[in-house]
């Protein structure tokens, strides 16, 4: 497990879209290297990543940027991403990639480390739970898109 790197980019976008087709949702995944590139690398990074390797593959990553939380007064950790191959799940890859932002948190005076899963996705939150993970029950996302965001916004 370590920080993503330039020439992980394509792997990564690889492992974006096993996760989009995953979640039943391939059609919606439009990332590009170069977007990945520019938002990894670029002047002002907002993206931050970890990558998981196997044999000198990627087979693992975890997508991630930063939040800030009003009430607590500091930074927290938004997990946009957390893909580990089939091949490889149960090995401990994905609880290393989750262990090495919690350590960030840690690092860094980080209030909370939090991130979304679809509700019909029972293996990763049975795997959420046992990590010590809580469900936020008593919130729902909100997401403006589309025409409505561009109505919004005009």
């Amino acid at each position: 497990m370590r920080r993503v790197e330039p020439g992980d980019v394509d792997a990564v976008v690889g492992l974006v879209r096993e996760l989009a087709e995953y979640e039943k949702a391939l059609d919606q995944c439009l990332l590009t290297p170069e977007q990945l590139r520019t938002a990894l690398f670029g002047e002002a990074p907002a993206l931050f990543g970890h990558v998981a390797e196997v044999d000198g593959a990627v087979v693992g990553c975890a997508l991630w940027f930063l939040s800030f939380s009003t009430w607590e007064g500091v930074h927290g950790i938004y997990l946009e991403d957390l893909y580990v191959q089939p091949a490889h799940r149960g090995s401990g890859l994905g609880r290393e990639l989750l262990a090495a932002l919690a350590a960030t948190c840690v690092e860094r005076g980080y209030a909370r480390l939090e991130w979304s899963v679809l509700d019909w996705n029972e293996p990763s939150i049975g795997f959420y739970r046992s990590i010590g993970a809580v469900s936020m029950d008593e919130w729902t996302t909100f997401r403006l898109t589309g025409e409505p965001l561009a109505s919004l916004g005009a």
